[in-house]
């Protein structure tokens, strides 16, 4: 996690495939994914038995990945 990327899955039962909208402001839902596109570099879906995972892959700029610390 730490390395190169940090990558984030989210599970449901439901089989509906996700898609990027623009919610209306009265719109309660539908919001969520439509953010987290803007913000990973990259986001897909794969499906299970029991519904689906949304997974999102997000970069660690180099200068904020921790450096392991000198050994005794």
């Amino acid at each position: 996690i730490r390395d190169r990327g940090l990558i984030c899955e989210v599970s449901d039962a439901s089989s509906t495939s996700p898609r990027l909208r623009h919610a209306r402001t009265t719109d309660e839902g539908g919001r969520g994914l439509l953010i987290v596109a803007q913000l990973a570099q990259r986001w897909g879906t794969r499906y299970t038995a029991t519904g689906k995972i949304i997974w999102t892959e997000q970069v660690i700029p180099a200068d904020t990945v921790a450096q392991p610390g000198p050994t005794a």
